[in-house]
């Protein structure tokens, strides 16, 4: 496995999985921070590019709009919404603080 200043450390990969409601054995939190720490090597090499004068590109072929059009419509309401939410507070999701502390 990579050192923790390459890349990615087990704390994080634990906060990172609870966050995420991954349940990860111990073998495999170790798995995934090595996994991690090679897709930020990865990032590292692309951050490096000189991509002076590329353009964008929605896409394998050039699009004009690849958006659809914003028609309003009727919501499918709150049960519906709210069916898979971790935890429901009235019409609300319910979710852990993930900024600011423990408070």
């Amino acid at each position: 496995m990579h050192d923790h200043d390459q890349g990615t450390d087990l704390d994080t990969v634990r906060r990172v999985a609870a966050l995420a409601r991954l349940a990860l054995e111990e073998h495999e939190v170790e798995d995934a921070a090595a996994k991690f720490a090679r897709t930020l090597e990865h990032f590292q090499v692309l951050a490096r590019l000189d991509v002076t004068g590329v353009e964008p590109m929605t896409g394998a072929a050039p699009l004009a709009d690849v958006t659809r059009p914003d028609v309003p419509r009727p919501s499918p309401g709150a049960d519906r919404l709210l069916a898979c939410a971790p935890e429901r507070d009235g019409d609300f999701y319910s979710v852990p603080k993930t900024v600011g502390g423990e408070e």
